[in-house]
């Protein structure tokens, strides 16, 4: 078993001259007897229990014939099993208070519950989790209904300018790879999906070999070693190989989608693959997108697009890591007949951006935030438990809320000007614009 400490943080250090200090108690860290990855935080400030457990089982495992198939799977999760209908689920963690919740995303999808510390309330609350975790049902009646409702919704959403944005953007970017799929899903796929497609899904990728648990709360540590194996002995054991997301590659060039619509003002997202959540140049990335766009107010395409230019309200960047290279993503609205100004301001401010790189006084300002926000990162237990899963599912250091601090303030704007030399490069980039005028912005290939 590893343990680590968390380093104490000055909250808001850079607003003012003295502040309450935080700090977080062990990271502790053992597999199950089964092999699945367990990391637990104990907090008795409240007498309150969460649980989670990630699987690589996110959208990202889908094929385009299957689309949506790994959404599915953990959503129906919750809607029967042991024994249990969605109702009884319901009814026995309202009874006690519990809830039961999931998550999904490109690489992971799993559950996460939250009880009363309290001995015989959580033994109830972790019998439901365990049987809806390794006992599910995918009751065929309900599948049917809920595949329904999900198609129903899926074909409102794509009469939404933003809906229609996201999408593209995601098919350019990712074009033949999973992480271009819809999440949710397609339509067409979704109406050929059986139940057996879902048992399928599920016995390959909810396994315990390859579980991530993540436990904070009013426990001690045998209660969280008893809760972690209670959790997966009835999970499938899975294979000694993790399911694998295959690469992504570069982008081959430019490309400039416009997309007709009613809207009234046109929706445009700029952006290529990024970088994978372990790439060391992570850190440089996230100070330098601060300076960017991740600031908000303060970054340099607001001051660009909104404060000198009345552009748009809002203008923003991203990096999204993803287990393989997620995107980098700048976004915003504005006008129809302003779009291709717009454009023209955020690709000159990335390029200078890129070229020139950030000026120290903005490093140091972007430094301070991200470290003086970081206490209210994990100033709870839900936001120490996600924090865990992220570092258990991706596999990083266990010191990794330690040395936050540290990695933020080494960043230099060398350091910043390199990595988005290599992972940006505003010659190959994607744009996409619903509701634009119908010359607006084009690429030479499109006029």
């Amino acid at each position: 078993m590893k343990f680590t400490s968390v380093a104490k943080f000055i909250v808001a250090a850079a607003l003012c001259a003295a502040g309450p200090v935080w700090a977080m108690p062990a990271i502790q860290q053992w597999h199950t007897a089964n092999g699945a990855r367990v990391l637990f935080v104990q907090n008795k400030d409240l007498p309150i229990l969460d649980v989670s457990i990630d699987f690589p089982a996110g959208s990202g495992y889908d094929t385009a014939e299957k689309s949506g198939l790994a959404n599915m799977t953990q959503h129906m999760l919750r809607l029967g099993a042991g024994g249990m209908s969605e109702d009884d689920i319901s009814r026995k963690l309202a009874d006690i208070g519990a809830e039961l919740s999931g998550r999904f995303d490109r690489d992971r999808a799993g559950l996460a519950l939250r009880t009363l510390a309290d001995a015989s309330i959580r033994k109830q609350a972790l019998d439901v989790f365990t049987r809806v975790l390794t006992q599910p049902e995918f009751p065929e009646s309900v599948f049917k209904r809920e595949r329904g409702r999900l198609i129903a919704a899926i074909e409102d959403a794509d009469t939404r300018p933003g809906t229609i944005a996201s999408r593209t953007f995601v098919q350019l970017v990712y074009p033949d790879h999973p992480y271009g799929l819809r999440g949710v899903g397609e339509p067409a796929a979704l109406r050929k999906l059986t139940r057996d497609d879902l048992v399928h899904f599920y016995t390959a990728h909810y396994t315990a070999r390859h579980a991530v648990i993540a436990i904070v709360g009013d426990v001690t540590l045998d209660d969280a070693q008893a809760i972690a194996e209670r959790m997966t002995r009835g999970l499938p054991a899975g294979s000694a190989q993790a399911p694998v997301i295959s690469p992504v590659h570069d982008l081959a060039a430019a490309e400039t989608r416009m997309i007709p619509h009613p809207a009234s003002q046109a929706h445009i997202l700029i952006g290529c693959p990024g970088i994978a959540r372990s790439d060391p140049d992570y850190f440089p990335l996230l100070v330098g997108n601060f300076v960017l766009g991740g600031g908000g107010f303060v970054s340099r395409l607001t001051d660009e697009v909104r404060d000198k230019r009345g552009l748009a309200y809002s203008v923003y960047s991203y990096f999204e890591p993803l287990q393989r290279r997620g995107p980098f993503v700048i976004g915003m609205q504005t006008r129809k007949n302003q779009v291709k100004e717009a454009l023209t301001v955020v690709r000159d401010t990335l390029r200078k951006f890129i070229a020139d790189g950030p000026t120290a006084a903005e490093v140091k300002a972007a430094q301070d935030n991200l470290i003086g926000g970081f206490p209210l990162r994990i100033d709870s237990n839900r936001k120490i438990l996600e924090y865990l899963g992220v570092i258990g599912f991706y596999d990083l250091p266990l010191t990794y809320l330690d040395d936050f601090r540290e990695h933020v303030e080494a960043v230099s704007i060398a350091d910043i000007k390199r990595a988005f030399a290599r992972h940006v490069d505003p010659d190959k980039l994607v744009t996409v614009v619903v509701g634009a005028a119908p010359s607006a912005g084009k690429s030479p290939s499109q006029k």
